[in-house]
């Protein structure tokens, strides 16, 4: 236990080190940004729409845009998505295994209006078909399956509806725009891209254990956003719902507007996305109704050519500060990278501060563990077949964690998913 914790902390360090140099390269400036014509417009400013990620976040301009795009009148419609079927393994004394299919499928279209640009919005998913207590994942905590214990060591299942939106964006100048975006089910301008959707951690079928930190917000029953753009930096502000959604994951519960937040994010370059974010959110636990959570998160997205393969490499970092209780932080660091045409290997690291370990009746609930994980995977496409691919991929996990755990976890569990993926 002790030689795979020094070899974890050493392999972190060094990754960190190595990502740190990278973004301090000198030609990582701020470039003059060159448009195709080619290039399908944003819909929420004059920038190319491989810029817009989940919601209303930016990802790097050089990001490829995967699924398809095709004309059906006035209308420019965009859809994509995957289905992935997976044998989990969860190891150790409290670990599980079970086979199951996460999924997300999103259809948008958009249209001039007047002098500006409408979009249309949805996103869905049959995550709820593995059951309200989702999958296994080792030191997972977040929602409930029951309205009265919470979810530990499992994944909960995303929603069937994911997103329902709406947006107006209307240009102030040639490269200035004012937009609004708003849904019944949507995500609030606060934290980094979603898991789901960011090139840097989409193919590994596993949640991060930060998600609670940094993007958890991403299906929130109610919205509403203002914001502004420029070629190069976007502001905004949201008022939403702040409670998470409960174990009825086929329905849409809307709330009041109780939660606010607001995001900056940089785009120096077609090669960086840069954001940092803070919000209010109210009563987001069901099982804790009368605590409220200040979160602050900020994190970097760059893309890099190695080996005429393209990487992307995400570093974040959250803060959730309770009305109640002591606040606690999550750091992330993941990386993918193509290196041929049908192959991709990626990685994900992890240092989270964990307090919902155990139930309201233990001893130890609402005792801090500092908790870190690295993960390892390769994801291999078969040849791509009428804009549908399928591919197999495994990811296999590490831990290191304070010895008092030991009890409970054993002195060194690992974890393997193996999957099969088809994706548009």
């Amino acid at each position: 236990m002790i030689k795979t914790k020094r070899h974890l902390n050493s392999f972190m360090k060094l990754y960190q080190y190595l990502v740190l140099a990278l973004i301090t390269i000198p030609y990582y400036g701020f470039a003059e940004m060159q448009h195709d014509d080619m290039d399908m417009p944003g819909v929420l400013g004059n920038y190319t729409m491989t810029r817009e990620a989940s919601g209303t976040s930016w990802q790097p301009d050089s990001t490829p845009m995967e699924g398809f795009d095709w004309e059906l009148g006035d209308w420019s419609m965009m859809t994509h998505g995957n289905i992935n079927l997976v044998y989990d393994n969860q190891g150790g004394k409290r670990g599980d295994t079970k086979t199951f299919t996460a999924s997300m499928f999103m259809l948008q279209g958009s249209k001039e209006l007047g002098e500006g640009v409408f979009n249309l919005k949805s996103m869905f998913s049959l995550d709820p078909l593995m059951g309200k207590s989702g999958y296994p994942l080792l030191f997972q905590t977040g929602e409930t399956a029951d309205g009265k214990n919470r979810l530990i060591d499992r994944q909960h299942p995303h929603n069937l509806v994911m997103e329902l939106a709406s947006s107006y964006s209307y240009p102030i100048t040639d490269n200035h725009s004012a937009f609004i975006y708003g849904g019944i089910v949507g995500e609030p301008a606060i934290g980094p891209t979603a898991f789901m959707h960011r090139l840097s951690g989409k193919d590994n079928p596993e949640a991060p254990i930060s998600h609670h930190w940094l993007d958890s917000t991403h299906i929130t029953n109610g919205v509403v956003t203002l914001g502004y753009t420029t070629s190069y930096w976007k502001l905004e502000a949201s008022s939403f719902h702040g409670r998470e959604p409960d174990q009825y994951r086929y329905r849409i519960e809307l709330g009041n507007l109780d939660s606010y937040s607001g995001r900056f994010t940089l785009n120096p370059n077609k090669d960086i996305s840069l954001q940092i974010s803070a919000g209010h959110l109210h009563s987001p636990e069901t099982l804790e109704p009368t605590i409220n959570v200040n979160r602050v998160t900020t994190s970097i997205t760059f893309n890099k050519e190695i080996l005429n393969g393209l990487s992307q490499t995400t570093l974040a970092f959250g803060r959730n500060s309770p009305s109640e209780g002591h606040s606690t932080n999550a750091y992330l660091l993941e990386s993918s990278w193509q290196w041929s045409a049908n192959n991709t290997v990626f990685m994900r690291a992890e240092k989270v501060d964990k307090n919902e370990l155990f139930l309201e009746s233990d001893l130890l609930n609402h005792t801090n563990f500092n908790i870190r994980k690295l993960s390892l995977g390769t994801v291999h496409d078969f040849a791509t077949q009428n804009n549908y691919t399928l591919g197999v991929g495994i990811v296999g996990s590490l831990y290191s964690y304070p010895s008092e755990l030991n009890t409970f976890y054993g002195n060194d569990p690992k974890s393997v998913l193996f999957f099969i993926r088809a994706k548009l």
